[in-house]
């Protein structure tokens, strides 16, 4: 059975030519496959989420933090589609498969180290167009995800849309706030895949470079952004309990200090309670199922909404669900983030990705050599790449894309191999 919510507008790819007539996948388990079977998408099992990959068997990476996602994200799918209040019906629904897509991608682009490396990235890059993690992602997904032929993964509209979060340019909001933007944006040289998504259509007056602009998600991608609220509000606490970050006191400490309360039926209160009890894990999935149900669809009337039921609809989540997320979010940002142990962490991958940089950029941009001889630091196919590239900023990309696809445990080996003077065998060479 067709599903009638999609179009060949939704379905087209960004090379123009239609899927093999023969495949008996739909266009957008095509693009999940794609995704699930390159080498980017296994490295996310060794980059962080919160605690450095690693450290402990049962803490989240960027891999299990993403299939996560796309789990909650395809129930929020399902979800939906049985409600009697909205039009989704058995041939006319979200299709769970792109969403999954998307989800299980949103990820795809960030660096080693977490948001920390995400940081340390776009200030070595801040003179070259800077680095963010979603704007890495579409670089990927359309320009270097499978890495012999350098030609992306050739996407559909609705998938690249669909991991579209943010939708400003960097030189937008370079102008539009007369900085250099630290986060939530896109390169310039993504235009046109933004053109693309958009189907040629410029931006109403309405919705100028930046939040207001990000607010205008496809459907689908506001569900992955739930679903990443959802697993991040709420997963994370899990892991930060179970690593001694998060206690009773602290949280007591901090609900004082914001005059939250803590008592029944309240969501510090009811943390506190699963602590106790040692029920974290048990309070985490009862309340990822009680986000999921927060969801309903409202529709919406914008520039896009004539084109594509992607965009006639919009994602409501109940208000006090939503103001529970936050709580979450701020706890795990304020206790858990900005502790000393994590920052101690932050500090030790940024001043890695630094040295790396600062080595790479003398050997293959500045000097062309280092102290006049011609070490070769990266592997030839990358060098090689770099070589032929037609200017400094292409160069400086290219490094870049290099760094962003380091798992954390090549990054530090990498870095132990050219400074460490007691580190390096046969063995140490494999990355």
């Amino acid at each position: 059975m067709q599903n009638r919510f999609y179009s060949a507008f939704d379905t087209a790819r960004l090379d123009g030519n239609p899927d093999n007539p023969a495949d008996f996948r739909t266009a957008f388990q095509i693009d999940r496959d794609r995704v699930l079977h390159t080498p980017t998408f296994r490295r996310l099992q060794n980059k962080t989420q919160v605690f450095w990959s690693g450290e402990y068997d049962f803490y989240r990476t960027r891999l299990t933090h993403s299939l996560e996602v796309a789990q909650i994200g395809k129930s929020i799918c399902y979800w939906l589609k049985t409600r009697d209040d909205n039009p989704l019906t058995d041939d006319f629904f979200i299709d769970p498969d792109l969403v999954e897509a998307i989800c299980l991608s949103h990820d795809l682009g960030h660096p080693p180290f977490g948001h920390a490396g995400e940081r340390t990235l776009n200030f070595l890059m801040r003179d070259r167009g800077g680095f963010e993690g979603n704007a890495q992602t579409l670089r990927l997904l359309t320009e270097r995800i499978f890495s012999a032929k350098r030609t992306g993964m050739n996407p559909t509209r609705a998938f690249l849309d669909g991991i579209l979060k943010y939708k400003s340019l960097w030189s937008e909001l370079k102008s539009a706030t007369g900085q250099l933007p630290e986060h939530h944006f896109i390169y310039d040289d993504q235009h046109a895949h933004l053109d693309w998504a958009m189907a040629g259509n410029d931006f109403p007056l309405e919705l100028p470079p930046g939040p207001q602009r990000d607010s205008f998600k496809s459907i689908e991608c506001q569900i992955m952004d739930w679903a990443d609220d959802t697993a991040y509000s709420l997963n994370d606490l899990s892991d930060s309990v179970r690593a001694g970050f998060l206690t009773l006191e602290k949280i007591e400490s901090w609900a004082e200090k914001h005059d939250l309360p803590t008592g029944d039926a309240t969501p510090l209160g009811d943390l506190m309670r699963a602590i106790r009890r040692r029920k974290v894990d048990p309070f985490v999935g009862k309340r990822i199922g009680q986000y999921i149900q927060a969801a309903t669809l409202e529709t919406d009337t914008n520039f896009l909404s004539a084109a594509t039921n992607r965009y006639r609809h919009r994602l409501s989540i109940a208000p006090e669900v939503r103001a529970e997320s936050k709580i979450f979010k701020k706890l795990a940002f304020e206790v858990v983030f900005l502790s000393p142990q994590l920052k101690q962490l932050e500090h030790k991958g940024n001043h890695i990705l630094r040295r790396l940089w600062q080595t790479f950029e003398t050997r293959y941009i500045t000097a062309g050599s280092i102290d006049g001889q011609d070490f070769q630091l990266l592997p030839s196919d990358q060098a090689e790449e770099i070589s032929n590239a037609p200017d400094n900023a292409t160069r400086s990309r290219l490094i870049c894309d290099f760094l962003a696809g380091m798992t954390d445990g090549y990054a530090a080996r990498t870095y132990k191999r050219l400074f460490s003077p007691d580190f390096g065998s046969i063995g140490d060479l494999v990355g």
